[in-house]
């Protein structure tokens, strides 16, 4: 029985021993971060002024390439126009040369050949027309040298001056610009 109440006084005394469990002790508050509030919102400031600008430069460049797209579609066939025009300049010389009473006398084979060139002017200044190049003849109008090219100035008290009383060449217009102005006399003297 001593043998029992040691064992049990041993088991006591182990089961009494106190542990070493320390209350936790006050942690210190956590170190506020140095964070410098009027940096981080100067940063937004100027983060968001980069994105807007950023944004209005994409805009600007999305027009612009719209504009030049439709300008391209529009005179992307100057050059060749251009090359076109002697073709146009010598087909109406052509018909110029052989007047309408000249043509009385002919035989029908060479009247045939005339009405083929006229027919082939006509077309060619519909393809023009179809492809935004149109034909302007000035006579009568006041002189624009945005439009008109004077080559001489003819007296003539009946005319207002700076009007045009003589086209040497006619002018093309592609669109809304001058492919080539027209070659003209203009009056001079006038009232």
């Amino acid at each position: 029985m001593a043998e029992a109440r040691a064992s049990a006084a041993a088991y006591a005394s182990a089961s009494e021993t106190p542990t070493t469990t320390a209350a936790p002790a006050a942690d210190p508050p956590p170190a506020e971060p140095a964070v410098d509030v009027a940096a981080l919102a100067k940063e937004v400031a100027e983060s968001k002024d980069r994105l807007l600008r950023t944004l209005a430069e994409m805009e600007n460049l999305r027009r612009r390439t719209e504009r030049e797209v439709a300008d391209a579609r529009a005179y992307g066939i100057s050059g060749f126009a251009r090359d076109m025009l002697a073709v146009a300049d010598n087909l109406r010389r052509a018909l110029e040369a052989m007047g309408a009473e000249a043509r009385e006398g002919l035989a029908a084979p060479v009247v045939a050949f005339i009405e083929g060139v006229e027919l082939t002017e006509r077309e060619l200044l519909k393809a023009f027309e179809r492809n935004g190049v149109k034909k302007f003849d000035p006579a009568g109008q006041r002189f624009d040298p945005n439009v008109h090219q004077a080559m001489f100035e003819i007296p003539d008290p009946t005319q207002p001056n700076g009007t045009v009383v003589q086209v040497v060449q006619s002018g093309y217009m592609i669109g809304e610009r001058v492919l080539r102005p027209a070659l003209v006399g203009v009056s001079k003297g006038g009232p």
